[in-house]
C-alpha cells in the first residue's frame, strides 16, 4: 500500500496529494485482498454475483451477453469477479460457490429488485427462495445502485454484501484496489469532525456571478459513516467502493443549482426539506418543466433525504459510486432514505418507479458550470469551513492527520 513518510502520514494523506489527488499512486486490484478485507471472516462463506440486464433470462444463459457489444459493467463483474472467484479466489478465501445470476435491470436507482432471477444454464429462479437466504456473501455489480432494496433484504434473510454498480476500470485500479483498513479509519476520522453538526450551509458559485445558499438542518444527529467493511457475521451492505460521510436531514431550505442529464441547468427551490420548483437557467425549457410537474405530482420526489461528504483520495471514474466519495465533493439525494435510518419509505410513493435515491453529485468534472464556493458547519458555538472551491479545507485535512 501507499509509503509512509518521516511524518507519521500515509503517503496519500501529504496536502500535495491530498489537494491534488491525480498524483496518488494505488497498487494493482487484487479480488482476494479486497474480498478477506472488506468481509473477514470469509472461511466456509458461500458467495455469488448478481448482475442485471433487460433480457436477462436470454443473456445469462451460457453466458451469452460476452458475445454481444456492450454490457461494460456485466463483463467487468465477469472478469473481475466471477473468474477471479472461480480460478483461485474461492480457495484463497475458504469460500464456495461462486455462481453467476442475471435479474432484471431496475432503470432507476436503489428501485426495489422484481424476484424473478436466471442462473447460467438459463433455469427461471427466485431471490427470495433460492439466493438470499443460500448464499452468505451476495456480490451485486449493476446498472443501477441496489443499496436500498439488498440492504432490507439482508436484514431479513441475514446475508452479507456489497453493491458495485457502474463497475469500472478507474474503479477497480484505484477505488477497489485501496486499503479498506485505511478508508475506514479515515472515514471515521471526518465522522468525528463531523458528528452532531447543528446544521450545513452550502454556497454554490454561479457563472453568471449569483450564489445560492443551501441550508440543512440536521439537529446535532450523529453522522454516519459508509466505510467498506463488513466484518463479523452481522447483516450488511457495502458501497463499494466505500468513504463517505453522511447525515439524514431533519429539515431543508434554500436555493442550490442541478445539472440535469441532458445539460439543462435549473435553480432548485427548496422548503420544509422539499424541492418545490425548479427554474431554468439555460438549456431546455421542456427538461424544466417535467421535473415541475413530476414534483406536483409525487411531492415526495423532491424530498432531500441524504446530505453526503466524500472521504477518500481518488481520481474521478465517471461513475458516481466513486466519484462521490472523493474528498472535497459533496452531494444531496432525493427519495427513500430507509436504508439510511431515514423515515421515507417506498410505500409513501405515488409510484413504484418514483421510489428511488437519487444522488445529486457536485464534483468539478460533473457539474462545471458552477463551483462549491464554501461549505460551512455550525456544531454549538463552533463554526468550520469544510469545503472550499471543491478542496477540503485545513480542518478536515487536519481531522485526516489527528492521532497518526
Amino acid at each position: 500500500m501507499s509509503a509512509t513518510p518521516a511524518s507519521g502520514l500515509p503517503a496519500y494523506l501529504r496536502e500535495e496529494i491530498l489537494l491534488h489527488p491525480g498524483k496518488r499512486e494505488f497498487p494493482s486490484f487484487d479480488l482476494v485482498r479486497l474480498l478477506g478485507t472488506v468481509f473477514a471472516p470469509t472461511q466456509g462463506c458461500r458467495v455469488c454475483v448478481l448482475v442485471d440486464f433487460d433480457e436477462p433470462a436470454e443473456l445469462i444463459k451460457d453466458f451469452a451477453f460476452l458475445d454481444h457489444d456492450g454490457f461494460p459493467v456485466q463483463k467487468n463483474a465477469y472478469q473481475y469477479f466471477y473468474q477471479g472467484l472461480r480460478g483461485s479466489g474461492l480457495e484463497a478465501l475458504g469460500m464456495t460457490g461462486g455462481e453467476m445470476f442475471a435479474f432484471r435491470c431496475t432503470h432507476g436507482s436503489n428501485l426495489d429488485l422484481e424476484d424473478d432471477v436466471w442462473d447460467t444454464a438459463g433455469n427461471h429462479l427466485s431471490l427470495d427462495r433460492d439466493i438470499y437466504p443460500n448464499y452468505d456473501l451476495i456480490l451485486c455489480i449493476s446498472t443501477f445502485s441496489a443499496t436500498a432494496p439488498l440492504t432490507a433484504k439482508c436484514r431479513e434473510y441475514g446475508f452479507r454484501g456489497a453493491t458495485l454498480h457502474g463497475l469500472n476500470h478507474v474503479i477497480l485500479n484505484s477505488g477497489l484496489a485501496v486499503d479498506y483498513h485505511q478508508v475506514s479509519a479515515d472515514a471515521e476520522r471526518l465522522r468525528l469532525a463531523l458528528t452532531r453538526a447543528d446544521s450545513i450551509e452550502i454556497d454554490f458559485a454561479l457563472e453568471d456571478g449569483r450564489v445560492l445558499t443551501a441550508w440543512l438542518g440536521l439537529n446535532g444527529q450523529e453522522a454516519q459513516k459508509s466505510h467498506g467493511l463488513c466484518l463479523g457475521r452481522t447483516p450488511d451492505i457495502a458501497n463499494l467502493p466505500a468513504g463517505e460521510v453522511y447525515f439524514v436531514p431533519g429539515d431543508a431550505r434554500g436555493q442550490f443549482p442541478m445539472k440535469y442529464e441532458d445539460g439543462t441547468l435549473g435553480v432548485l427551490d427548496v422548503e420544509n426539506r422539499c424541492i418545490v420548483r425548479s427554474t431554468l437557467i439555460a438549456g431546455n425549457p421542456a427538461t424544466i418543466a417535467a421535473h415541475n410537474a413530476r414534483l406536483a405530482d409525487d411531492p415526495m420526489t423532491g424530498t432531500l433525504g441524504e446530505l453526503g461528504f466524500g472521504t477518500q483520495v481518488l481520481p474521478v471514474s465517471g461513475a458516481d459510486i466513486q466519484d462521490e466519495k472523493v474528498l472535497g465533493t459533496c452531494h444531496l439525494a432525493t427519495g427513500r432514505d430507509d436504508h439510511l435510518g431515514g423515515d421515507i419509505l417506498p410505500s409513501m410513493f405515488k409510484k413504484h418507479e418514483n421510489s428511488t435515491h437519487d444522488d445529486i453529485l457536485f464534483a468539478p468534472h460533473k457539474t462545471p458550470n458552477f463551483n462549491i464556493s464554501q461549505v460551512r458547519m455550525k456544531r454549538g458555538a463552533q463554526e468550520e469551513i469544510l469545503i472550499e472551491n471543491f478542496r477540503p479545507s485545513r480542518y478536515l485535512m487536519d481531522a485526516l492527520a489527528a492521532g497518526r
